[in-house]
């Protein structure tokens, strides 16, 4: 009995075979009806885009909004197109340029939906919209492209655009795919996570003709988008686009800061441009435009921009010197030209004066004092010494090192070290008569115009500054501001040493700047003509008001626009009387610098 047991049980096993390679054998061969339901209809996977969160100014202006269009789908298994003229001329598309885009899809997945033809107009997509159903493998799929209602802040806003194959790689959360839009510069860059939202799904079954069956089981996968977050920037709209006016025809930078918060009201980086251009079917057209533009209007200067600080630097000088216990109010020092060139005024001068004409050979004396505090015999290593001492003091003022914007690719300037100056002329080869132009803000020192501004919000903060940001709330929530922009930076330098600083700056403005005085306001500012080997000088220009309760700190620096004192100083006079006052009561100092003659 046992003996036929596993002949049993191999006839049971062969005989269950037979039955389902039979039945299997109906149903692909004999029987079609299966194969026909499957071609009749199939499941579509559609994402559900959320609209990217707006953009508003720091009083709830809109900034920046979303736009719909349309992008036309292609799934290559499944398109068909018997009459390619015809189908060109419908879909507005060139033979060519449907073959490239048919084996671009191709490239990318047989099965899987790719654009055809991208940001479609509501009025083309009205005249292509009867005909999709002629052509299988076809759909519509809504985006939202951005836009700008006041075309202001390009530069700082940013713009989104096609996703790089880079960016696809370290996308380690797998959130976006080919053909997505992200962030690719400015706020939209740096606050994509907030801005972009989560993707949903739809399912829908579609026949082979493509005409759409109704949602795959009733709904019950898909799932909706959530919509990314607004933000409320800290630009001030108005005083942005008067701003951007005045720079008209120019080359430089303005950024105004609110010194108690560090909260910028306004970033320009001239030459401008308008933020539409980036936005819609033109982008690729005009990105390269503007890329090979020689004003350069794609370099965003406030942060990336580069420049010797000139006279501005003398105030953090002093402020150094002060601290130190090397400078006193009655420290001075005769105006000897013979050390270094300087303009005609009184001879000599106490700090305050100093400032206030901005001397240069009492900044060089100054400066040997700093440099050379004899702590060393040797007058090589003393000069070493001194010079790294200093440079640690200065790199409290938010110098030399990247200040921490919410803005990507922002530099860090230069503040040099005794290693670089080793590197140039060899260790022990170097003193304080190869480093003098440091005095003055010249040589190896190099500042951003987001560093010249964070220096006039520590003079009028006296002594402190907050990391300078872009972002006041994200989702109506001030908490959500990153912790870095709400800490304190001290400089190290005791608050009563600015007291006389302020003064002196306040005073400067009748001796250097006199365009830039407000009747009514106390400008504290400084001038500085930065020398360019190449040209013109650079105009340069910080300042803090009111003095007494300074609201604004500001800096401007105008390309090859000569002395301080003329465009840069009064810029900055212009954008302070527009943020403190609301309007502008100076015609003939507005004209001025719109004309932008500043050699007469």
């Amino acid at each position: 009995m046992d003996e036929k047991r596993p002949g049993v049980i191999i006839i049971v096993i062969v005989l269950v075979g037979v039955i389902l390679l039979s039945k299997l054998f109906m149903i692909q061969v004999l029987d079609d009806s299966f194969l026909r339901r499957a071609e009749r209809n199939a499941v579509q996977r559609l994402v559900d885009y959320p609209y990217r969160g707006l953009i508003y100014d720091r009083n709830n202006k809109l900034l920046v909004y979303n736009n719909p269009v349309f992008d036309l789908m292609v799934i290559p298994q499944e398109f068909k197109v018997k009459d390619t003229t015809k189908f060109c001329r419908i879909f507005q598309l060139e033979k060519e340029k449907l073959i490239q885009k048919y084996n671009e899809a191709k490239a990318y997945s047989w099965v899987k939906p790719s654009p055809l033809i991208k940001q479609v107009s509501n009025t083309d997509f009205a005249k292509m919209q009867d005909y999709l159903i002629d052509y299988p493998g076809l759909f519509i799929m809504t985006r939202s492209v951005r836009a700008y209602p006041d075309s202001v802040a390009s530069s700082t806003l940013g713009y989104i655009a096609e996703i790089m194959p880079w960016q696809l790689e370290r996308d380690t959360a797998d959130y976006y795919s080919q053909g997505d839009y992200i962030g690719h510069s400015g706020v939209e860059s740096f606050y994509e996570n907030a801005l972009r939202g989560k993707k949903g799904a739809r399912y829908k079954m579609v026949n082979v003709r493509g005409v759409d069956k109704g949602s795959f089981k009733n709904g019950q996968l898909d799932t909706a988008s959530i919509p990314g977050k607004n933000l409320q920037s800290t630009i001030d709209l108005e005083l942005q686009k008067y701003g951007e006016k005045l720079m008209q025809g120019k080359r430089g930078s303005v950024v105004a800061i609110q010194p108690k918060s560090g909260e910028i009201l306004s970033m320009i980086s001239a030459p401008v441009y308008d933020p539409n251009l980036l936005a819609g079917a033109a982008y690729s057209k005009n990105y390269l435009k503007l890329q090979n533009d020689s004003t350069k209007p794609l370099f965003n200067r406030p942060i990336m921009a580069m420049y010797p600080p000139g006279s501005i630097f003398k105030v953090v000088q002093s402020l150094i010197g002060l601290q130190e216990g090397i400078l006193s109010p009655n420290t001075t020092y005769p105006c000897n030209k013979a050390l270094v060139a300087c303009h005609n005024h009184p001879s000599p001068v106490n700090l305050f004066g100093a400032i206030r004409n901005s001397c240069n050979p009492y900044y060089y004396q100054a400066f040997r004092h700093i440099i050379n505090q004899e702590v060393s015999s040797n007058t090589y290593t003393d000069t070493q010494i001194g010079l790294d001492k200093w440079r640690k003091a200065v790199m409290k003022f938010g110098l030399g090192d990247q200040l921490g914007i919410d803005l990507k690719n922002e530099k860090g300037g230069s503040v040099p070290s005794s290693q670089l100056y080793d590197k140039f002329y060899g260790k022990g080869r170097w003193k304080y008569s190869t480093i003098y132009s440091l005095s003055i803000g010249q040589g190896e020192m190099l500042v951003t115009p987001l560093q010249m501004a964070n220096l006039a919000a520590i003079f009028a903060n006296k002594g402190y500054y907050y990391t300078p940001h872009l972002i006041k709330a994200i989702d109506g929530k001030t908490e959500n501001i990153p912790e870095e922009y709400q800490k304190k930076h001290d400089v190290g330098v005791d608050p009563h040493h600015f007291e006389l600083i302020q003064d002196a700056m306040a005073e400067a403005l009748y001796g250097t700047a006199a365009r830039a005085i407000m009747k009514d306001i106390t400008i504290a500012g400084k001038t500085g003509t930065a020398q360019n080997p190449h040209g013109a000088d650079h105009s340069v220009f910080v300042a803090f008001a009111p003095k007494e309760n300074p609201q604004i700190a500001i800096a401007v620096y105008v390309e090859n626009a000569g002395w301080g004192g003329r465009a840069a100083a009064s810029t900055a006079s212009l954008m302070i009387e527009k943020y403190l006052n609301g309007q502008i009561k100076r015609k003939a100092l507005e004209d001025y610098v719109l004309v932008g003659d500043f050699f007469d």
